[in-house]
């Protein structure tokens, strides 16, 4: 075998052969630990899960590799519970095998409230010589002088001021002076401390959903599982949308609406939590609610009036402002007498006797 290397003069990383030929470490471990080793310090504050989907590591693959580094050392967690309530993990990363020990003195303590903790896990990358720790402290010794310390030195009396007395003498005592009269203080108001925030309700909109139309939600909810395994729900879970699937039904969507609009458009960085994505998808694309048509109004009816045409006096609804009732105005259309031909029509205008066709 011929090998032709160069070293690079910049941007690359010193990796460790116990690394790099570890008979335990698969290719996705040892790929992982050296990438998290050559990032920047300000690049660390992002959880180990998110660096390796930036270098294609992703599900299986990933919790594979993680339970490896973790197995040997090399990846370290710790969960705390802050004040209020809130759980934090510390992540520590280091390029040779810690024990638990070594990386409990490592890692920084619990923060002492949820306000001052980070939003996001952090954790450091361990290099040579001294590795950093999750939260940027790092690991000192105390290096002070611990022997008898010297009494404390007099200051020099002021010009003008009284004499120091001599050692061994009785001290002089100046006259006390007259007690001044007690001022009035007032008392500064109590303060209530403030309530930690609350996390915002997942529906914060009243909603009353009908009971079947709650058992189509969850049945819609739990089949999706069937098509992408990452959206599988549990029976708790699916009951908790529900009451926000169920309220695409009363705005008129369909089953097969609802499943679409929650399997479509799938994120290229994956889907960490199935429940915190549906009920974004649900909430992002919920259809707009039914437009109430309006009823046109009809206009009055006209009043009655009595027909003006000749028989017994009746009434009549006009329609148009006609003064005669419809069956006057068809007797009176039917009475007219028929109109003449035209050979009749053209000898009267021109004063000549007609012609019939026969004697034409």
């Amino acid at each position: 075998m011929l090998r032709h290397a160069i070293a690079p003069s910049a941007r690359y990383t010193k990796a460790s052969n116990d690394v790099v030929r570890h008979p335990r470490l698969n290719s996705d471990a040892k790929i992982l630990l050296l990438y998290v080793q050559g990032l920047p310090g300000d690049a660390t504050c992002k959880p180990l899960s998110e660096l390796a989907n930036k270098v294609g590591i992703k599900g299986r693959a990933y919790q594979k590799a993680k339970g490896q580094l973790v197995e040997h050392g090399y990846v370290h967690e710790r969960r705390s519970q802050a004040e209020g309530g809130r759980w934090l993990t510390d992540q520590l990363v280091a390029n040779t095998p810690l024990t638990g020990e070594q990386a409990l003195r490592l890692l920084r303590p619990p923060a002492p409230s949820v306000a001052a903790a980070p939003p996001s896990t952090q954790f450091p990358t361990v290099g040579e010589p001294t590795p950093r720790v999750a939260g940027g402290y790092e690991p000192v010794e105390d290096h002070c002088d611990k022997t008898t310390p010297h009494p404390p030195t007099e200051p020099e009396p002021a010009p003008g001021s009284a004499p120091r007395p001599a050692p061994g003498s009785a001290p002089h005592r100046a006259p006390a002076p007259a007690p001044e009269p007690p001022q009035q203080t007032s008392t500064p108001p109590s303060r209530t401390p403030t309530p930690p925030p609350q996390a915002p309700t997942a529906n914060p909109q009243a909603f009353t959903a009908n009971p079947a139309q709650l058992a189509r939600a969850e049945r819609v909810l739990l089949s999706l599982r069937h098509t992408r395994r990452e959206l599988r729900l549990g029976v708790a879970e699916a009951r908790d949308l529900a009451v926000e699937a169920a309220e695409w039904f009363e705005r008129g969507a369909s089953e097969a609406d609802l499943r679409h609009a929650l399997l479509a458009e799938r994120p290229q960085e994956g889907i960490r939590s199935a429940v915190g994505f549906l009920r974004y998808r649900l909430h992002r694309k919920l259809p707009e609610p039914p437009v109430q048509h309006q009823p046109c109004e009809r206009p009055p009816l006209p009043e009655l009036v009595e027909c003006s045409g000749p028989g017994e006096p009746h009434l009549f609804r006009p329609m148009f402002g006609e003064s005669e009732c419809p069956s006057c105005r068809r007797a009176a259309a039917e009475a007219e007498p028929e109109p003449l031909p035209w050979r009749e029509r053209i000898a009267l205008i021109n004063g000549t006797p007609a012609v019939s066709p026969a004697e034409a």
